[in-house]
């Protein structure tokens, strides 16, 4: 009887020991978390709490590393924006301001008779293409802010794209003519159906010619549409000056400007819309070139099933 009960004296004590051990390491856990978290409130947002898998605060040292990954992660896409956003009001300055200033003074001009017979025509000429691209400008702009805002939503239908694509293409015929752009169009006679939203995909496919026309130097262009295994593809080739391969990583990122390979003229977001909308319908955008030879443009959509 003696030795159970010296047993389990001994037993409590260790167990007593064993506890207040515990109860140490646990408080020291916890100092070390709250050490942690003022790190991260400071701005390390590299800060994270280790902890071996058999300790008792592991789940929770591992649900707040977790949430200090998703806080940064959040607080690093306020910061591209904030940054986006600052750019954006650079370029508008730049991008507006100017030009405006510059149609201003055409129309002054020509309102005020300092200029008469045909110099008063080509200055009201010249604020008519003037007036007209920075209308271009402005709707690239409000597009771009409203795909980027939660107002922003597709309507997917079945389309039938072979149709749909000539229809487009239509209306870019006497503009390639006018600008005495060679045009290669292969667009099957066999329906080709995809679920697309119509809208957005006319976007898409204006933006890239346009991007051809207006940078590219270009004096051919080849547009294919075709079916590859469960695909639809979508071909967009020009003989211009091409991109080069620096220019080529970031040709999809907003407010990107290459410095060879497109004029001044321009926004930035044409390419980074064309790109949102191509993967908000489930498709994907690739993008090939060769300075001096040309790019080719290639965008897949899965065919209907």
């Amino acid at each position: 009887m003696e030795i159970i009960v010296f047993l389990s004296i001994v037993i409590a004590v260790v167990a007593v020991l064993t506890s207040i051990v515990l109860i140490r390491r646990v408080k020291k856990q916890i100092a070390e978390m709250t050490d942690a978290l003022v790190d991260v409130k400071d701005g390390n947002g590299n800060r994270r709490i280790l902890s071996a898998t058999n300790e008792l605060t592991a789940p929770l040292a591992y649900e707040i590393n977790e949430i200090v990954v998703a806080y940064e992660s959040r607080l690093s896409t306020v910061r591209q924006t904030e940054e986006t956003n600052r750019q954006l009001m650079t370029s508008l300055s730049h991008d507006v301001r100017t030009p405006l200033t510059t149609l201003i003074g055409y129309l002054d001009a020509a309102h005020k008779g300092l200029v008469t017979g045909k110099d008063r025509d080509d200055y009201i000429e010249t604020a008519r293409r003037k007036a007209h691209d920075l209308k271009e400008y402005i709707d690239v702009l409000f597009d771009w802010f409203k795909l980027n805002s939660n107002e922003f939503a597709l309507e997917i239908q079945s389309v039938e794209a072979a149709e749909l694509t000539r229809n487009i293409l239509i209306d870019w015929i006497p503009i390639f003519e006018d600008k005495q752009v060679e045009y290669d169009i292969d667009i099957p006679e066999q329906p080709v159906r995809v679920r697309l939203d119509m809208d957005s995909y006319m976007r898409i496919v204006n933006n890239l010619i346009q991007n051809v026309i207006a940078h590219s130097h270009a004096d051919k262009i080849k547009i294919a549409l075709s079916k590859k295994e469960n695909n639809m593809e979508l071909l967009l080739a020009d003989n211009g000056v091409g991109i080069e391969k620096e220019d080529l990583k970031h040709i999809f990122e907003r407010l990107y400007k290459c410095d060879k390979g497109r004029s001044e003229k321009g926004s930035g977001l044409g390419l980074s819309i064309v790109h949102q909308l191509v993967e908000k319908m489930g498709g994907s955008i690739t993008v090939e070139s060769l300075p001096g030879k040309g790019t080719e443009f290639m965008l897949l959509f899965p065919l209907e099933i």
